[in-house]
């Protein structure tokens, strides 16, 4: 190796500027990260679902794929809250480990963080039936 080539491989990148990762980046990661695991219906507490789908209806807008997601991202970890809704009949202590897994691979994979926490909060069960209910009409 060349004195050249010696130099160059003893540089530590983070001399050379600083990568600052925004809790939005975070959050918007864990939020796709835990709708991708079976067994996730939605996302946040009723309301922040309620407004969720009218923002779905309207042309043009997308998914808040942020919603019932909470982070604090320091400059090398980051720690995750999540609200979800559980489809009926999953094992919810299986589907709670899932969704921790499948977060702090995509949050450690895509930003380098350490991922210290992910604090599941599962506040409903998604029943069969009010899908049924959900598509009927309330005008005949």
């Amino acid at each position: 190796m060349s004195e050249k080539e010696i130099e160059k491989s003893e540089i530590d990148p983070t001399d050379r500027g600083q990568t600052i990762i925004a809790d939005v980046v975070v959050s918007k990661i864990a939020g796709i990260a835990a709708r991708q695991v079976p067994g996730v219906h939605d996302l946040g507490q009723g309301t922040a679902r309620m407004m969720g789908a009218i923002r779905e209806r309207i042309p043009g807008t997308g998914a808040d794929v942020q919603q019932g997601v909470a982070v604090e991202v320091g400059e090398t970890e980051a720690a995750i809250d999540i609200v979800i809704v559980a489809e009926y009949g999953v094992a919810i202590h299986q589907l709670a480990d899932a969704i921790r897994k499948n977060i702090i691979d995509a949050v450690e994979g895509m930003t380098g963080l350490s991922v210290t926490e992910v604090n599941i909060n599962v506040v409903d069960i998604h029943l069969p039936e009010q899908e049924d209910e959900e598509e009927e009409s309330r005008v005949h």
